[in-house]
């Protein structure tokens, strides 16, 4: 496969490199560094989200008559791939990549009227209700209740595994309004303010001592049934166009970033004057992660063919959910193994020149994306879905 770009797009990469230069500070870069996962703390978050939106580039994928940058594909994919090498952060994906286009697409009027500018701006901070506990994988067994009143739906249950819940002031959220008959049935998608009567925020702390997600619980807490997306017991449609959004692979370019990211680990020089590069069967680890990246690549470009030709991600999005959680999750072990103990020190904690920058996250990183084979479906989920839905099995 020969791929190339227009003498247009390549200006564009220009232009966007020309943007990052000015405006990505060292600071920015370095929040981006430390960051154990893919979702980076709120206030280098929220800072790097502002500057994109004063150049009217905090939305990519778009539309220009909502807001968005209207970029092709190519140019989305420049900007993506633009960033990560520049070592930008990354931008919530929540909002943007997730509730702002499910609501381009299935939302009324007055809903896109009034929550996208506050999506776009950074004055709303969304966070996503869909996990329970017993309910993880198995999202159609969902229980939050929701009981109608009036003009309004009373929940009572709790959501897990709940992203930035703790920064959150909105959360798009499905709940049970009916029970029996099929179990995708009788599920209704909800928009909700986070400041409302009941809702309460637990921390859950990772093993590696980070504080990304948490539990929400709903006690009589009144929502008004205006904040319905879609048609009341009808959200199962709603939530599963959404997913299509969530499980994509992310990029290739932050993968192949990880493997230079492990190779300048191997590279540090050790007590005994060698380096793990000197090691044969380590640098055979590392070209074989390499191809597999390589093949990775190509599967995106092949998405990003069909993409442009106008459809939805569709169910091939989680066979790159899939490569991208399993290869995410092997370059983290390698990452661990070039650093062996000192990739146990916490930072700034001392220990050599493994223990600083890149080498002292290798740890958290390690730890922090055993949870992406299971976030947003798991594994199986979506080798069933693959099955069925691609190969007609």
């Amino acid at each position: 496969m020969h791929v190339s770009f227009s003498d247009e797009h390549e200006a564009f990469r220009e232009e966007v490199r020309a943007f990052l230069a000015e405006h990505l500070t060292d600071e920015l870069r370095q929040a981006q560094r430390d960051c154990p996962g893919i979702f980076l703390d709120y206030e280098h978050n929220i800072r790097w989200h502002r500057i994109l939106h004063a150049r009217g580039w905090v939305a990519p994928s778009w539309p220009k008559e909502y807001g968005g940058t209207g970029w092709d594909l190519t140019r989305r994919y420049i900007w993506t791939t633009e960033c990560t090498l520049a070592g930008a952060p990354s931008t919530a994906p929540m909002g943007l990549g997730m509730c702002g286009p499910m609501l381009i697409g299935h939302g009324t009027p007055e809903q896109r009227a009034y929550y996208l500018p506050r999506i776009l701006s950074g004055e709303d901070y969304w966070c996503q209700g869909y996990s329970e506990p017993g309910s993880g994988s198995d999202l159609a067994s969902l229980a939050l209740k929701a009981d109608r009143d009036g003009d309004e739906f009373v929940l009572n249950g709790s959501k897990i595994w709940t992203t930035h819940a703790h920064y959150a002031n909105r959360m798009f959220c499905l709940v049970r309004t009916r029970a029996g008959g099929k179990p995708q049935d009788g599920i209704t998608f909800l928009l909700l303010d986070m400041d409302t009567p009941g809702i309460r925020v637990e921390p859950i702390v990772f093993a590696s001592g980070t504080h990304e997600v948490n539990q929400v619980f709903f006690d009589n807490v009144r929502v008004p049934v205006g904040n319905v997306v879609g048609a009341v017991d009808k959200g199962w449609t709603v939530a599963k166009y959404l997913l299509e959004f969530e499980r994509g692979g992310g990029g290739i370019a932050a993968q192949q970033t990880a493997l230079k990211r492990v190779r300048r680990l191997a590279a540090a020089v050790a007590a005994d004057g060698r380096s793990l590069l000197d090691d044969a069967a380590f640098r055979r680890k590392l070209d074989a992660a390499d191809v597999r990246l390589q093949a990775i690549q190509y599967a995106e470009f092949r998405t990003m063919a069909r993409l442009s030709r106008g459809q939805n991600p569709g169910p091939e999005s989680s066979i790159m959910k899939n490569l991208s959680a399993d290869m995410g999750q092997h370059l983290t072990e390698l990452a661990l193994e070039a650093t062996g103990y000192t990739g146990m020190t916490l930072p700034n904690a001392g220990g050599g020149a493994l223990a600083s920058g890149e080498g002292s996250t290798a740890f958290l990183r390690y730890f922090n994306l055993r949870a992406s084979s299971i976030a947003g479906g798991t594994n199986e989920v979506q080798k069933n879905i693959v099955a069925k839905l691609v190969l007609g099995l």
